[in-house]
This record gives C-alpha cells, sequence and structure tokens, in this order.
C-alpha cells in the first residue's frame, strides 16, 4: 500500500461520476484498518505539491475516522492499531505546518479529538514538542505551536478542578512563551501578526474561563499580560486601513484581535478581579480580587473611557462587539466602590453621548427591518438573539446605574429623557428626529421597573407621561415608532391608569396596531396585549374580539417562527377557555397546520443542511428557532386541551384533529418535542377520562416510539399517559392481549436495561400498581412476572434511593392486595415471605405518602381476611405484627393527609411565597448601602440564594441502603381507586368481621396487645364510624 494508491483513491471521491466516486468510498473502507493506513493518509495531508481537492477528502475522512475510532469505545467502529496511534502523534504537529487552512481546520479538530483522549497519560512528550514550535524561528511552527496549545486547553476549559492539574503544568510552562509571542508582535501592522495575536489571546481567554490558575495571578503574569493587553486596546487602527463596508470593517483582523483584548480584560474583572461581584463560594480569589480592583480595573478603564471617548469626537470608529464589551466592563464598574469613583464623574457624558446613541433607532435598524422584517423581529425581541449586541448591553449598563447607584444617577437620566421627548414635543414637524424620539422611549421602557417602584418619585407621574408622549405615536407616521409605542406598553404593563378611559384608549390603540402593515408593529401589539389581559375592562373589551385576536396571532405565528407568540396564544387559551370553545376545534385545526408547516420547514432545512456523507451536520442554532416555535404551539394545544375538560364531544374532535401531530412527531422520532407531544397524549386521556379508538391507535405509536433508539430516556415523560391508558383504559386493556404485551415489554425493558436509571424504575413500578390497582381479576398471570422484576433489586442491595425502595416494596404489596392467595403461594415457592415481612415493616416509615398509607391499609385488611389455613407458617409466627403495624400507620395516617390539604392548598399558588422575584427585588437593603460602597451582584446572590434552599431542603444522609432522601413527597396530582376507600372504614369491616366469623385468626392477631393499644383499636373504630355517618363511601 503506496501513498500514491490512496491519494488516487481520494482524488475519485470527488469524481463527477457517482459510480466512481462510491466505488472510491468502498475501496478506502476495505482498506482502513491496515496497518500504516492512517499514517499514509496523513502524509497526503501534509504534501503541499498535492491537489488541494484530494488533500480536503482526506482530511475529512481523517477527522471522522479518528473521531469515531480513536476513544476504543464503538463497536462499530473499525479499530485504529498502536502503530498507527503512534505515528499519527508523532507527525500530526508537522503535518499541520505544511496544510493548508482548509486541511488545517480538519486537521485541528482532528488534533483535540487525540489530546481529548491521550493527554497526558498516553502522549507525555506533547508538551515538549509543544515548546519546541512555540520557541522555533519559523514563523509556520510558532503558528502551529499556537494552534496545538489552543486545543489542549480546549480540553481542559469544562474539567472539574480535581481533573486540572495537568492543565495547571501546561500554564506554568507554555504561557510565557506566548506572552513573548505576543508582544513581539504587538507593533506589527501585517495582517498574519493580527491572526497570530489573536490566536495568543483566545489562548488565554480559554485558560481562565473556569479558573485563574494560580501562575495567572502573581504579578511576574499578570503585569505583562495586563500590558500587552492595554496595549492592543489602544492600539490605533487607522480609519483608511479598514474597509468601506460596514460588515467587512466588523471582520477586520486587527478589531476581530482587539475584541479578544477586551474579553479577556472583561473576564480577569468581572470573574476574579471585582469584590463585588465576586461570589462567596469562591474565598480563593478575595486577596487576588482586591489587588486586581485596586491597581489594575483603574487602568483598564481609564483605557476604555479614552476610546470611548474618541469614539464620542468620532475620531475612531469601534465595532459593535467591542461597544457591548466596553458596556460590560462598565457596568460592573458601577458596582465595585473604587471604579465607581473613577466612572461617577463621567455618567452623564456616557448617559448622554454612549448609551443615548446606541439605543436609538438606526440606519442598520431600517436596513434590517425593510430587507428582513422576520429577522429585526427576532433580534428585537426574543432576548437570546440580542444577547451580545451593544444595544442590549448598553441597557444592561443603563439599569445598573439608575438601579445600583440610584441616588446619583436616576433622576439625572429621567431628566434627560424628559429632555429628549419635550425637544420632539416642541420642535416643528419638519425638524422633528424620531430616532432621537424612539431612543430616549427605549431608555424609559429599560428602565419601567425602577420608574414603578413604589418609592419611586416618578411612578404617579406616568399615566400623564404615556398621554403625551406615548398614545401619539402608535398613529405615528413611523413604523419603529408604533412599535416602540406597543413595546412600552408591555413593558409599562404593571402600571395602572387612574383614568379608565385612558386605559381604554391605550387598549384600542394596541388592537389596532394588530392591523397595522408592518410585521414589527403586529408582533409588538400582540406582545403588548398579553399582559392587558390583568385588567377586567380589557378582558371584557377582548371578549368580542378572540376570534380576530386568535386569527392574528396564528396568522403571525404563520409568517415568523418565534416561541413568545404561542405563549401569548397559550395564555389566551387560559384565560378565555369558556369563551373560545365554540371556535375550540377550528383553532386546534389552525395549530395543527402550524405545528405541520413548521415541521416541513424544519425538514427541508435538515435536508439542505446534510450531505451525502456523515461529514456534515446541520447547523442546530439555525433550527433552534423553528424548533421552539413548535414547541410553544404544542404547550398551547395542550392548554386547549385542558381548558376544554367538561366537553367530551369537543375533545373527541380535537383528538382526531391532533392525530397528525401526534403521527408525525412519533414516527419521525423528533426527540426534541417529545416532552410536549406526552403531555398533549396525556392531556387527551386524562381530559376526557376515557381512551377512545383514536387515542388507542396513538398507543401503539406509543410503544414503537419507546422501542426505537432513544425512546427509552424519555421513560418519565411517557408515564402520565401510559397510566391513564391503564386508568380510563382498563375495558380495552383486560381484554386486549396485544395491548397488554406492549405495556408488559415496556415495564420489562425499563426494570431489566442498563441505560435506565433508578428514576426510569420508579416508573415502572408506578405502572405495575397501575395494572394492579385498575385491573382486579384480570391479570392473575403477571403476579409472578411482577414478583420477579421486584425481588432482582429488593434483596439485592442495589437500590440507591428510598423512593427507588418504596416503590419496588410496594409492587409486591400491590400484588398481595391484588391476590393474596396467589401472592403469598409464590413468595413462599422462593423463600421471600420472611425476607420481605421483615423489610417491609423495618422501612416502613419510609411509606410516607397517604397513598403509601392506605395501601399497607388496604393490603393487611386483606391478609386479614383470610383464613388461618390459608397462611404460611412463615407469617404466621408473626401475625401479631401485622396488627401492630397497621395501627402504627393509622397513627401516623392524620399527620399525612393533613400534610397533604396543605400542598393542596398551595399547588397553583406559589406566585403568593416567597420566591426568586421578593429576593431580586427587594428596594429596603440597597436604600440602606452606602452611595459609593461596593454593591453585592444580584446575580451571584440569587445562585447562592438558591444553592442555599437546596441545601436547606436536603435531607439528611441515613444509612438506608445507601439512599440520600429520608420520605417521599406527595404527589398532588396522582390519582389512583384507593382514593375512593376509607381506609377507616374498611379496617373496621375486616375487624369486626373477624371477631364474629374468624375467631382463631382474631385470638392470634389480639393476643399481644398493649393496654394502649387496644385504645388505639377503638379510636380506630370510632373514626370509623364517625366516617361512615357522615358520608357512606366505598370500602374495597
Amino acid at each position: 500500500m503506496d501513498q500514491n494508491t490512496v491519494y488516487q483513491l481520494f482524488v475519485a471521491t470527488y469524481h463527477s461520476d457517482p459510480n466512481i466516486h462510491k466505488q472510491a468510498e468502498i475501496n478506502i473502507r476495505n482498506i482502513e484498518a491496515n496497518n500504516g493506513f492512517l499514517p499514509i493518509v496523513l502524509q497526503i495531508l501534509a504534501s503541499e505539491e498535492l491537489e488541494l481537492g484530494a488533500r480536503q477528502a482526506a482530511a475529512i475522512y481523517f477527522k471522522n475516522r479518528l473521531n469515531k475510532a480513536w476513544d476504543g469505545q464503538r463497536d462499530s467502529a473499525v479499530p485504529i492499531n498502536d502503530d498507527d496511534r503512534n505515528m499519527v502523534k508523532q507527525t500530526i504537529l508537522q503535518a499541520l505546518v505544511t496544510a493548508p487552512n482548509q486541511v488545517q481546520v480538519q486537521l485541528t479538530s482532528t488534533l483535540n479529538t487525540i489530546l481529548t483522549n491521550d493527554f497526558p497519560d498516553k502522549w507525555p512528550n506533547f508538551v515538549s514538542e509543544l515548546e519546541k514550535f512555540l520557541t522555533s524561528t519559523d514563523v509556520r511552527l510558532v503558528y502551529v505551536g499556537l494552534l496545538a496549545l489552543r486545543e489542549v486547553v480546549k480540553v481542559y476549559q469544562w474539567r472539574t478542578s480535581e481533573r486540572r492539574e495537568p492543565f495547571r503544568q501546561l500554564v506554568k510552562l507554555t504561557f510565557p512563551a506566548v506572552q513573548n509571542i505576543a508582544s513581539s508582535l504587538i507593533t506589527s501592522d501585517s495582517i498574519e501578526a493580527a491572526e497570530m495575536l489573536k490566536l495568543a489571546l483566545k489562548i488565554y481567554h480559554t485558560g481562565i474561563q473556569t479558573e485563574l490558575p494560580k501562575c495567572l495571578q502573581d504579578p511576574s503574569s499578570l503585569v505583562p499580560w495586563g500590558t500587552l493587553f492595554l496595549q492592543l486596546i489602544e492600539k490605533k487602527i487607522p480609519n483608511q486601513a479598514l474597509p468601506a463596508d460596514a460588515d467587512e470593517r466588523e471582520r477586520y483582523p486587527w478589531w476581530k484581535t482587539k475584541k479578544w483584548a477586551y474579553h479577556c480584560l472583561n473576564r480577569l474583572f468581572s470573574k476574579y478581579g471585582n469584590p463585588a461581584t465576586m461570589p462567596r463560594s469562591s474565598p480563593e480569589y478575595n486577596s487576588f480580587a482586591k489587588n486586581f480592583s485596586a491597581n489594575f480595573a483603574p487602568n483598564i478603564l481609564q483605557a476604555y473611557l479614552n476610546q470611548i471617548e474618541c469614539w464620542i469626537k468620532k475620531e475612531i470608529w469601534i465595532p459593535s462587539k467591542c461597544l457591548a464589551l466596553t458596556s460590560c466592563f462598565f457596568a460592573d464598574c458601577v458596582k465595585n466602590k473604587t471604579t465607581w469613583q473613577l466612572l461617577k464623574p463621567h455618567v452623564d457624558t456616557l448617559v448622554a453621548h454612549f448609551i443615548f446613541p446606541q439605543l436609538c433607532f438606526s440606519d442598520e435598524d431600517q436596513e434590517l427591518w425593510d430587507e428582513d422584517p422576520v429577522e429585526f423581529v427576532h433580534k428585537k425581541v426574543d432576548p437570546l438573539e440580542d444577547f451580545h449586541s451593544p444595544q442590549t448591553n448598553a441597557m444592561n449598563f443603563l439599569i445598573d446605574l439608575a438601579r445600583d447607584r440610584k441616588k446619583h444617577t436616576f433622576m439625572g437620566i429621567l431628566n434627560f429623557v424628559n429632555g429628549v421627548l419635550n425637544r420632539y414635543l416642541e420642535a416643528p414637524e419638519d425638524q422633528k428626529n424620531p430616532r432621537e424620539k424612539d431612543g430616549a422611549l427605549c431608555m424609559i421602557g429599560g428602565l419601567s421597573y425602577q420608574v414603578l417602584q413604589k418609592n419611586s418619585p416618578v411612578a404617579n407621574m406616568m399615566e400623564p407621561f404615556f398621554v403625551t408622549h406615548v398614545f401619539p405615536e402608535f398613529k405615528s407616521k413611523y413604523p419603529f415608532l408604533r412599535a416602540r409605542a406597543c413595546d412600552l406598553t408591555r413593558h409599562f404593563s404593571d402600571l395602572d391608569f387612574a383614568n379608565e378611559q385612558n386605559l381604554a384608549a391605550l387598549y384600542q390603540y394596541v388592537t389596532d396596531c394588530i392591523r397595522d402593515s408592518e410585521l414589527a408593529v403586529r408582533v409588538q401589539a400582540c406582545l403588548a396585549l398579553q399582559p392587558m389581559i390583568r385588567h377586567e375592562s380589557v378582558r371584557n373589551a377582548m371578549a368580542p374580539s378572540l376570534p380576530f385576536i386568535m386569527q392574528e396571532l396564528l396568522n403571525l405565528t404563520n409568517e415568523i417562527d418565534i416561541d413568545t407568540l404561542a405563549n401569548v396564544m397559550e395564555e389566551f387559551v387560559e384565560v378565555f377557555a369558556e369563551q373560545l370553545t365554540p371556535f375550540a376545534v377550528q383553532l386546534c385545526t389552525q395549530l395543527r397546520d402550524t405545528f405541520l408547516r413548521i415541521m416541513e420547514d424544519l425538514n427541508q432545512n435538515n435536508a439542505l443542511n446534510s450531505a451525502d456523507d456523515d461529514e456534515f451536520d446541520g447547523d442546530i442554532d439555525e433550527l433552534s428557532d423553528k424548533t421552539m416555535a413548535a414547541m410553544g404551539v404544542l404547550k398551547t394545544i395542550g392548554t386547549l386541551i385542558l381548558s376544554l375538560e367538561s366537553t367530551p364531544e369537543i375533545l373527541q374532535q380535537l383528538e382526531n384533529a391532533l392525530l397528525p401531530v401526534i403521527t408525525y412527531t412519533l414516527e419521525k422520532k423528533i426527540l426534541d418535542l417529545y416532552d410536549e407531544i406526552f403531555e398533549i397524549i396525556d392531556s387527551c386521556t386524562f381530559s376526557s377520562k376515557r381512551v377512545t379508538p383514536t387515542m388507542w391507535g396513538v398507543f401503539e405509536l406509543i410503544y414503537r416510539a419507546f422501542k426505537e433508539d432513544g425512546g427509552i430516556d424519555y421513560m418519565e415523560v411517557m408515564l402520565p399517559p401510559l397510566d391513564n391508558y391503564i386508568s380510563y383504559g382498563q375495558d380495552v386493556f383486560v381484554q386486549n392481549g396485544q395491548v397488554q404485551h406492549m405495556m408488559f415489554d415496556i415495564i420489562d425493558t425499563v426494570m431489566k436495561s442498563d441505560r435506565t436509571g433508578e428514576q426510569d424504575r420508579i416508573c415502572a413500578c408506578k405502572l405495575m400498581e397501575s395494572v394492579l390497582l385498575n385491573c382486579r381479576g384480570h391479570v392473575d398471570m403477571s403476579i409472578g412476572h411482577f414478583l420477579n422484576l421486584a425481588f432482582q433489586y429488593i434483596f439485592t442491595g442495589s437500590m440507591k434511593t428510598t423512593e427507588f425502595k418504596v416503590h419496588c416494596i410496594e409492587v409486591v404489596i400491590n400484588c398481595l392486595y391484588y391476590n393474596p392467595v396467589i401472592t403469598l403461594n409464590l413468595l413462599e415457592e422462593n423463600n421471600w415471605t420472611q425476607g420481605f415481612f421483615t423489610l417491609w415493616f423495618n422501612t416502613l416509615s419510609k411509606f410516607s405518602r397517604v397513598h403509601d398509607k392506605k395501601l399497607v391499609i388496604v393490603t393487611i385488611s386483606t391478609l386479614l381476611e383470610l383464613p388461618m389455613d390459608m397462611i404460611p407458617n412463615s407469617l404466621r409466627m408473626g401475625w401479631s405484627q401485622l396488627l401492630t403495624c397497621i395501627i402504627n400507620v393509622f397513627q401516623t395516617l392524620p399527620k399525612a393527609m393533613e400534610n397533604r390539604e396543605n400542598m393542596e392548598k398551595l399547588y397553583g399558588n406559589f406566585d403568593d411565597d416567597f420566591g426568586a422575584e421578593d429576593y431580586l427585588s427587594g428596594n429596603e437593603e440597597e436604600e440602606l448601602l452606602d452611595e459609593d460602597d461596593d454593591v453585592p451582584d444580584e446575580d451571584n446572590e440569587y445562585l447562592e440564594y438558591l444553592a442555599s434552599q437546596a441545601q436547606n431542603s436536603h435531607n439528611d444522609f441515613e444509612d438506608f441502603g445507601g439512599e440520600e432522601e429520608d420520605e417521599l413527597e406527595e404527589e398532588i396530582l396522582f390519582e389512583s381507586p384507593l382514593d375512593e376507600i376509607d381506609p377507616y372504614i374498611r379496617f373496621e369491616q375486616v375487624f369486626r368481621n373477624m371477631q364474629q366469623n374468624n375467631t382463631p385468626s382474631y385470638t392470634l392477631l389480639t393476643k399481644d396487645l398493649t393496654a394502649e393499644q387496644q385504645n388505639q383499636i377503638m379510636s380506630i373504630l370510632s373514626i370509623a364510624e364517625q366516617h361512615r355517618t357522615a358520608a357512606p363511601a366505598p370500602t374495597a
């Protein structure tokens, strides 16, 4: 096997004749396992004289081959022998030197795969090789050294601290060389120098993502690196060197390099160098933060201010990403007392000449509005789309100023906004600047929370403000101002209007904007309408227009895939359920069609993004908008179904309408939508309390989805609908052997598969319980199998959690309740009886839910009904313990019932409890803060609050099979046939029947009772009598 033969094969892989192309691929697969094959491929990649197309094809093959087989974990991949592995590692860095850029990209990715698996243990000399490249006088070797270093740093970027020691040693050995390389390039103006510098900065930035190694905290490292970053920030780029095209300017190499200098400085300050933003969980950086904020941050701030001063004077151009990073840094400076003192004198200038111009409607905004209105809406409405934009970051800076340094900034900002708005109001029509008004309204919208706070000096002025400055813009000739008026309405949704006529006028203005010719205006109007629902007068006014509003929402959803519109629809469906009932089928049909249209678009995009071979993956980011929009539509459908619970005839029509949605999702295995689709199936069967022929057809789809790759991973979301099929479809379930086979196969697979965890197996236990409780007398043949599934865990000590242990035990208890004679015989045959009852009674305290306790009571009551000759000796010896057990359970039942009732009262009213919003919105503390002191970072405080809440709610670890939980939580929405049974009456019936008709059993049961236990039994019997008198209930 020689290089030319292999090379010709790769030449043939992009031949125009598909037969030659296909045969070449087959030939490559046939020889890829041969010793020496991969080193030959690498030689081809490194050979500069060979054709680029063939080298690219070889590079893609090489990357995919190593991705699949290097870790040695995939059975389907042809193994790579050790000789080839060693030769590849010996030559890959040199191959990168001579590889063209198109090949270098693939090789760099391949290098990452090797390093991820082999460094440091299986590639111990990698660092020494790297050092030779980094200290070479050949610039090509140095560049490859930087490429390779970045890949190994990326390998350790997200690893836990315990696994990062090799990275720390790597940083200590190589970062000084990288800094020297970067410093030597700073004075150059060449594009090549910019690219190499950018790579050095990206290495540093990646290296400090998770932690700041000790060696980088030392002044001997921090000073030269910090100096380098500041030199780059201040490096002048002549305007004449920049491309004329705006997009090309953003991509100009030196500005991209400068961007990474901003990134590095921002990361150092925000994560490690700012005492105000330092979480209490990172005390190891406290000393560094104090030093950095006092001695380094002021210099960085001054450099940023100098750049912005030049930008304001239009002496320099700054790309949008650098403007965004500057705003981020300024926002962090607001919180720190040292940097705040330096920033404070510049606030008025920054508000007027840095923040405000970025928030005004721009030429770029207008161009996007005209050329791609859908993308404009995504950019302005979707917070994730706009997360890194200069506008978003400028607004965040403004909010931090107004919130964290309120006394010094708030009224000044509002006065500035008021001045802009009044100038606009007073100016002649031909001299009005609508873009400035948009910027001013944008500013006040961003500050709506501060403006409407209870201690705000301007809250009571906002109604006349709206009448004067916002209402006129609903009819503006400028579409972006009409959109801004709607946007401001949404931001001030908590504003209570004193004059009901003003609220009515606002509602009419917003409704009119839903009919606007411009997409962005219509979207903003729909989003503004949603929070207005809270006003009763608006709800009343909306009612006659609901069909129109819902139709417009559907039209918009078909015009633009944005999940926030689906959220609006979902709330309308929830609030106006009764009024929408006559249109429910039509609405559901349109939602179905919208969903299928989105999925067809997704399908086409996937096809466009896929190649014949598996070298290329579709860009998931391009598809996420549509996926999120599809999720939103499905959630709206689910809400619609639940709102129609009392109209079974309409529900039947909805099921038929939705069948294509369910079928498409399950047959196409759209795993991202499984949560929502199974919720819809659950809602259909739960709301109608029956399983129609349509939904039985869906059951087969569920089974096939479960058996397909990945389906088993969704057991938790499959559980509710599967349980409904048993609970509400029991008439079909008990008669249809094929349905039983599918259900039992699901249970069996989950209990035995090594892909499932205990939460999944708990789901299987719940399904077994549902079968036994709902199909009494019809599934005798399943008892033995269910017992075997449970006992494969019960006595093996393999159960890690209390929850799984209880549910496994409850499978056996349910079998006893279903048919005690069959179950006891099987327990005896397997010598399980004594061990099981001992385990059950010893863990009784873990049966904490009302359902658990009722199950124990009815099961023991069922056992007590047995004639003595049917009770095995192993159980008869401890017969009296059954009564002790049931007394103990009755003692704890009232408390469990009280706990459940309290949880039911709390359910759905969580907004009234103390939670995240309360934590983040407290104003009292900020009033107590010294205006010039450090301002604690709310994001970090909230994360620490969540952590403390989690810690408080975490139960103490107990030595109970190694599990961490103490007791099971009540499941408020859980329903079972036991709900209809009064445990007191059930026990009383059994107990009195024993007294009268089963004396031997009764005597054996009660012979060891203490006086206290006798009193407890009398109390139980008394309560039973009270219950019977109050409201007779089913007893079995």
